[in-house]
């Protein structure tokens, strides 16, 4: 890519926990974006289960906030310990196994998750260390200091715009995706613009 090119690209910044289906989605839609519009992702790590620590959950609700420590903190430890390029096939291959493929979310899918994207198996330990739980925070926090503490994953930033979302079902694909990207780039980069809603009445679709 030529530097003229390079300085046209816009970088978007998103925030994810492996776990969640609806930041999966949000990913490959701006994996799509990347395609059809000059964009370039960075992907960065928050977590579930920091964004819900202290809150009053259901059971069935609070045991998946503690079964998703360990994929954080893979992604935490792959990061710091490669490079932050080392994210995006990781994430990939992890939520292509966790959302897509409904592989169960334990050791032994994040051990083959890491082998896929060419990281050594050891890395999987992190999963149950707290070695790189400050620097997990961190991140979670620069996220909820862009948008605030009253949403989740995904968070996105573009320059100075940051947002929640979208949460979208399914996938859009080629220019319906370059579409969403430049309707969602208009309404939130509008002063004073905050929010649309509705509620869902889909449940996630990966393909």
């Amino acid at each position: 890519m030529s530097e003229a090119a390079e300085q046209r690209t816009t970088v978007a910044d998103m925030w994810f926990d492996p776990l969640c289906p609806w930041a999966w989605i949000t990913s490959r839609w701006l994996v799509e974006v990347e395609q059809v519009r000059p964009v370039k992702v960075r992907w960065r790590v928050m977590s579930l289960a920091v964004l819900n620590d202290g809150r009053d959950l259901p059971a069935e609700y609070q045991e998946l906030m503690e079964r998703s420590w360990e994929a954080v903190r893979v992604c935490t430890a792959a990061e710091q310990r490669f490079g932050p390029d080392v994210l995006g096939p990781l994430y990939t291959a992890i939520g292509t196994r966790f959302h897509n493929r409904g592989e169960a979310k334990d050791t032994a899918t994040l051990k083959a998750a890491v082998a896929e994207a060419g990281l050594p198996e050891d890395l999987v330990e992190a999963g149950r260390s707290s070695e790189y739980d400050e620097t997990l925070r961190a991140s979670h926090a620069e996220a909820m200091k862009l948008v605030g503490e009253d949403v989740g994953t995904p968070v996105v930033r573009v320059e100075d715009v940051s947002f929640f979302g979208p949460v979208v079902s399914p996938i859009p694909r080629g220019e319906e995706a370059g579409k969403l990207w430049d309707g969602v780039r208009l309404v939130a980069g509008t002063d004073g613009f905050f929010e649309l809603k509705r509620t869902r009445t889909r449940e996630p679709v990966f393909d």
